[in-house]
């Protein structure tokens, strides 16, 4: 039985993205992965299916896979612009393509958040540009940049947050070449500033397994699931200060971790299963090109 701390810690964390690297998936049997997914006894843990604004028309025709019992949620993806002005044109277009596609398809595959890559040269004004839309829109929304900008483009955001509706910041945590992975320094500096300031914050990429590990696919360390998303709870529950989020965030000893019924512990350090669920507001989910790796490292550790 999965203890009601992991369920805490991992509800619908799982953000589907088959349809990138390493996986590459088309479209149609990455809808049919999903559409296994959300009917598998760990669906629990699934989140949304990451789609670019410009394949909504392309998933259509998968749909029929999906009704109102087991839907498609739907993170919308925006494209990648290299100005302030073919962003604001994205953002245009997104508002116009997120209005259509809920009209049509809204009940059974209906658009939960937004996630979306600012333009270089982004200044304090950009977050307040999607806070509209996200207010119109009535969705979450996650802006991401390099992670050497997240902590101060954080506080853009918690300035902007004192507003009606706020977004939330993504951290892209790894890819298919060593390059692509942040230090734990810099994965630990947004996380304690996102929980300092009450920003939510998730991740894509690299987050396979659960805990931190070697992976000669990409020649490097591979940040583990466990220790990103429990070092944010952790570190939300107890005012971590970055060097001790560091030494969670490198540890990879999976007999650090322990679940029980009323608790999530890393050796020394622990939180409660409700406020588990408290942090987890802050602290949401991760991209992952496989559902599959994660739910069977899991098992391996004996925690499912």
């Amino acid at each position: 039985m999965t203890a009601a701390s992991l369920r805490a810690l991992l509800e619908r964390s799982i953000d589907y993205a088959g349809l990138f690297p390493p996986a590459n998936l088309p479209l149609e049997p990455a809808l049919r992965n999903h559409a296994a997914y959300v009917r598998a006894p760990e669906a629990w843990m699934l989140g949304a299916f990451i789609l670019p604004i410009g394949q909504f028309d392309a998933a259509s025709d998968g749909l029929s896979q999906f009704d109102q019992k087991n839907p498609l949620r739907l993170s919308a993806l925006g494209k990648k612009t290299e100005s302030p002005e073919a962003f604001l044109q994205s953002l245009a277009a997104m508002r116009d393509g997120i209005r259509s596609f809920r009209a049509q398809h809204g009940e059974v595959a209906p658009i939960t958040q937004l996630e979306i890559p600012l333009p270089p040269g982004a200044d304090a004004d950009f977050p307040g540009r999607v806070r509209s839309l996200v207010e119109e829109l009535k969705v979450s929304a996650f802006l991401e940049t390099q992670a050497g900008t997240a902590e101060s483009t954080i506080g853009l955001l918690a300035k902007d947050n004192s507003k009606v509706a706020a977004c939330g910041y993504k951290l892209r945590t790894g890819g298919v070449t060593v390059e692509a992975f942040p230090t734990s320094e810099q994965i630990a500096t947004a996380l304690v500033a996102a929980m300092k300031n009450e920003v939510a914050i998730k991740f894509t990429a690299g987050l396979h397994h659960p805990v931190r590990q070697f992976h000669s696919s990409v020649q490097t360390k591979m940040h583990g699931f466990l220790n990103v998303l429990g070092a944010g709870v952790l570190a939300a529950e107890h005012r971590w200060d970055v060097a001790q989020t560091i030494q969670m965030l490198n540890d990879e000893d999976s007999g650090s971790f322990s679940f029980d019924h009323d608790f999530f512990a890393w050796r020394e350090w622990k939180v409660a299963t409700d406020r588990i669920i408290a942090h987890r507001k802050r602290v949401t989910s991760f991209g992952s090109c496989s559902f599959d790796e994660p739910r069977e490292d899991l098992r391996a550790l004996k925690l499912l």
